[in-house]
């Protein structure tokens, strides 16, 4: 009997196989190839350009190639940086025009440049969401970057208050003083006649470091320091990942993997720590509710509250975790971008350089900035707004049509993604005129909608519903920033400065950026 049921084991595994095996080929063919290229035939048939599809993607590897040996090369002084750091973004327009689109494994990227689009795809948050992040890029960017629906709206009822511009307010002193504190360094660093020569890149970080630990964690900044040592080092090892761009391999669990898991556990530590801390205090009436996670902690606690108590309307202990996280790295990376890219382009150009301080001693004479004040500041603004619109930190949004959609006079499948792609269209010579690619704040003079016909056509912090709930936080803290600088010191370009720029979590001199400091 044993011969005879081993035949019919054996008979039973080649049927499964011969039945499972074409169901799986079929799955694959579909995948590997009918999916991208029925993808690629309704966006040709729309008038979309781009590289045929490829199991091989030879087109899309040679770019980024290029786009590697570029970055290891010395840069010419220029603003237009777009064909440096989005190489492959600029290949596909330059070759192709503005309605085309390129590949990323077998997705299909269409490049959305039209202002009425873009607007419809920043308004319609339901139809057009943030795509998925990976499992390594959560440990980065969770929170809420990357909700939506209701969770979203939750989420961000629940953070508003810690932006309000009350709030904000009371965070004016941990601005000047962590400035105060870097001017005194610089100071100290001065030859005797009154001038050297430093990079500014690693201060600027520090100093935007500071701000977001004392902002953030108040009395708590030692512990929010050792926080933002781990998720700097979070960062790097999700840009050094060695397969973050293959499509399969980037899933697999590598050392590079294990590694952030275990940071990810001692940041988790580290918060319910602190959180633990706070919570004590507010049940003793001892918070004083001027940092963002006491203001956080208590937005979340009223929501609560305000449901009869029940927890499942408030943010969990971990969601809580995800959100400083997010505040921390964001808050230091969009503005320390900010700061030093403004400072560059005042170095190359110190005639605006001039009337952003004159301007400064007009409003605040040698006296700390003040809230009142600030809103004064027309020049410095017009300088900042500029800044964003060449060195936007952020150089492109994406977005995935949850179902097949309409975007104006055309059709989008599910299963495609949406590039919006910040730098092109600051710099796009259609819209902003023939000088759209040169330092020319007065474009700004009369405020955005002037600059922009009232097309959705800057975008620096995003755009309708979902536009950077931190906009606000990071302007403020740069005006204070650049106030103080201009009132201690003039600046300019060091000879041996390198333009560089290049994207790491935002955009950033990867060269440093070396200048000469006078004391004034």
């Amino acid at each position: 009997m044993e011969p005879l049921f081993s035949s019919a084991a054996a008979i039973c595994v080649v049927t499964v196989l011969v039945a499972v095996i074409p169901i799986w080929a079929l799955k694959m063919l579909n995948s590997l190839w009918l999916r991208p290229k029925r993808f690629e035939r309704l966006l040709r048939a729309q008038g979309f350009h781009g590289d045929p599809y490829s199991l091989s993607h030879h087109n899309s590897n040679q770019t980024l190639l290029q786009q590697h040996q570029l970055n290891s090369q010395p840069f010419p002084l220029s603003d237009d940086v777009a064909p440096r750091v989005s190489s492959l973004l600029h290949h596909t327009i330059d070759k192709y025009g503005k309605k085309s689109f390129f590949w990323e494994g077998r997705t299909p990227k269409v490049i959305i440049t039209d202002p009425n689009q873009l607007k419809e795809v920043f308004n319609n948050i339901h139809d057009f969401q943030k795509p998925k992040f990976s499992d390594n890029v959560k440990f980065l960017f969770a929170g809420l970057l990357n909700y939506e629906g209701d969770k979203w709206a939750k989420h961000r009822r629940i953070m508003n208050p810690a932006f309000h511009s009350e709030k904000l307010k009371n965070m004016l002193p941990a601005f000047s003083q962590s400035c105060h504190d870097m001017i005194s360094m610089w100071k100290g660093m001065l030859s005797s006649d009154g001038k050297c020569e430093i990079d500014i890149w690693p201060f600027l970080q520090n100093l935007t470091r500071d701000v977001i630990s004392q902002t953030a964690f108040g009395s708590s900044y030692a512990e929010g320091e050792k926080f933002f040592r781990n998720l700097r080092m979070q960062g790097y090892l999700l840009m050094a990942g060695k397969y973050k761009n293959i499509p399969i391999l980037r899933h697999l669990r590598t050392t590079t993997t294990k590694r952030m898991e275990a940071i990810e556990r001692e940041i988790r530590d580290s918060i319910e720590g602190i959180i633990k801390k706070r919570e004590k205090a507010m049940e003793n009436g001892e918070t004083s509710n001027e940092d963002l996670l006491s203001i956080l902690l208590e937005s979340n606690h009223k929501e609560i509250q305000g449901h009869g108590n029940s927890r499942a309307v408030g943010m969990t202990k971990q969601e809580v975790i995800e959100e400083c996280k997010l505040f921390y790295l964001a808050g230091q990376e969009t503005t320390s971008s900010l700061l030093v890219w403004t400072m560059v382009l005042l170095a190359r150009y110190p005639e605006w350089q001039a009337r952003a301080r004159d301007e400064v001693f007009q409003v605040f004479g040698n006296q700390n900035p003040n809230i009142d004040g600030l809103s004064k500041l027309k020049i410095v603004t017009m300088i900042l707004y500029e800044v964003l619109r060449l060195y936007p930190p952020t150089t492109f949004f994406s977005r995935a049509p949850q179902k097949d959609v309409k975007l104006g006079n055309l059709s989008l499948p599910a299963g495609i993604r949406i590039t919006m792609p910040i730098l092109f269209i600051h710099h796009d010579g259609d819209i902003w005129g023939d000088d759209a690619k040169e330092f020319k704040p007065e474009r700004f003079s009369e405020g955005i909608a002037k600059a922009t016909k009232g097309q959705i056509s800057f975008y620096p912090f995003g755009w309708g519903p979902r536009i950077c709930i931190g906009q606000n936080f990071a302007l403020m803290e740069a005006k204070i920033v650049l106030s103080l600088l201009l009132q201690h010191f003039s600046f300019e370009l060091s000879p041996v400065y390198e333009h560089a720029p290049t994207v790491v979590l935002s955009l950033q001199p990867k060269r440093g950026a070396h200048i000469v400091l006078h004391k004034l």
